[in-house]
């Protein structure tokens, strides 16, 4: 490939994608076969094949070998789960400062303790409630996130905005790993102690309506867990 050069298959995603974006293409449509998409386009069905394994991946797209009803490549609706993965995975490898990613958790987890707040449900309360329980074993860092990270995703589905859910999902994921490193500094107890002591404030101030007072809690639950990195 000549250097600068767009690769093939990201010219047949780019044509796939804008047909997304107008509207042109929507769940259930099918795509053209694979070699009449490559001849409009003028690639190889190489470059194609590889367009549509991206998509795939991504989860806009299944694809089904056979003549039925259910075979060809269709548009589907994109998984929620498959936008956090993506999300989640750019922020694995890219380096953000501690401080970019704290403040887009404040932006997002304010947000969602304010309106889970005013919407949440007795089962929202009590998925909450499973995971502090959890929380209150003798758990190490390693162990405790799991509890920890779905204490926070439990409040952003209880606020009901799906693509605000995702995004703080996919950030609280990134930065699963940051309780790892608390063991090698020797202080994890106090650390857990006071993260245990911060979930049950909020969690109270969502189970009595508080919305105020549960996303003044929530921001300086985040900001005072990054500042210990």
């Amino acid at each position: 490939m000549t250097p600068g050069r767009q690769p093939t298959y990201e010219m047949v995603l780019n044509h796939v994608e804008k047909q997304l974006m107008s509207g042109d293409l929507r769940p259930g449509d099918r795509l053209p076969p694979e070699r009449e998409l490559a001849a409009q386009l003028g690639a190889s069905r190489q470059a194609v094949r590889e367009a549509m394994r991206v998509l795939q991946a991504q989860g806009v797209i299944r694809s089904q070998v056979g003549t039925g009803d259910g075979s060809g490549t269709v548009v589907v609706p994109a998984p929620a789960r498959a936008l956090g993965r993506v999300l989640a995975l750019h922020l694995a490898v890219d380096s953000f400062p501690v401080d970019d990613v704290a403040e887009a958790r404040v932006m997002l987890e304010r947000f969602s303790a304010g309106l889970a707040a005013r919407r949440r449900k007795a089962a929202d309360l009590l998925r909450m409630e499973i995971e502090l329980d959890a929380m209150d074993a003798d758990l190490g860092p390693e162990e405790f996130s799991d509890p920890d990270v779905a204490f926070h995703v439990a409040i952003a589905g209880a606020a009901g905005n799906r693509l605000v859910n995702e995004l703080t999902v996919a950030i609280r994921e990134s930065v699963r790993g940051l309780l790892g490193a608390v063991r090698e500094q020797g202080d994890w107890e106090a650390l857990r102690d006071r993260l245990r002591a911060e979930h049950r404030q909020i969690y109270t101030a969502l189970a009595n309506g508080e919305a105020a007072a549960a996303a003044d809690l929530i921001e300086l639950h985040v900001r005072n867990f990054h500042r210990h990195f």
